[in-house]
């Protein structure tokens, strides 16, 4: 069995309105895969729907061959599937180093508390720098790397990221992206962005997605250049 994670007919909103429609992807073991397409049309819902944020209206989510289509959020990430939200969603009050330890609440993530925590300072020094702080006070570059930093305690198997550099400085996003591909050696990744370049430098493949459905799939080998992707799929040039 080759399948990692499976999407499978996936169709799921909010309230009455229906936001993914019959969306299917598929990740194989050691795959890291990219999302991108036009703000509001069902990314983040997607990852929501995954990671058990989300109920779905119809359809079905796998996860190393376990069905995880009702599963409650807390006990698929106890299976190694962590969601890092798009957004401060951290405890402001709450130190940074604190909120690292804490994070590590799964019976895994326990027994490899320490390895994770020497991972996540040696990724992000400045968390190390800043451990005495509380994450209200931390800039929002840093913010977000203690959000993945927490993310990580979780010892994940697969790694969802929406969006990681999103309002991001130019230095800081490429600070994350050299993080990222670190991360990439050890952990898979599904990653959330609008950076096609980014993407193209740290996933295998691209999925667009476009009113709540797939529109086209890209394999990172073959891809066109991302000039040439915002230019067809958003009718941006640079």
């Amino acid at each position: 069995m080759n399948t990692a994670l499976n999407v499978v007919d996936v169709t799921a909103g909010y309230g009455s309105v229906t936001v993914l429609n019959r969306l299917s992807i598929k990740q194989q073991h050691g795959e890291h895969i990219g999302l991108f397409g036009p703000n509001g049309h069902g990314k983040t819902t997607l990852l929501r729907a995954i990671s058990g944020l989300l109920p779905k209206q119809s359809g079905s989510v796998s996860f190393m061959g376990q069905d995880i289509t009702t599963t409650k959020a807390h006990n698929i990430v106890a299976m190694g599937l962590v969601h890092a939200l798009q957004g401060n969603t951290l405890f402001g009050d709450m130190g940074v180093a604190e909120s690292i330890a804490l994070s590590a609440f799964t019976k895994t993530a326990r027994r490899e508390k320490a390895d994770n925590k020497e991972k996540v300072y040696s990724l992000f020094p400045r968390l190390a720098e800043r451990r005495k702080q509380k994450a209200k006070t931390l800039s929002g570059g840093e913010r977000q790397m203690l959000s993945i930093g927490a993310a990580l305690m979780c010892a994940p198997r697969l790694l969802i990221l929406d969006e990681p550099t999103l309002g991001l400085s130019p230095r800081l996003k490429d600070e994350l992206t050299e993080a990222l591909l670190e991360i990439r050696k050890t952990t898979p990744l599904i990653v959330v962005e609008q950076d096609i370049q980014l993407l193209l430098d740290v996933t295998d493949r691209l999925y667009l997605i476009s009113h709540g459905e797939v529109e086209r799939t890209i394999d990172r080998d073959n891809a066109p250049d991302h000039r040439e992707i915002m230019a067809t799929y958003f009718g941006e040039h640079s």
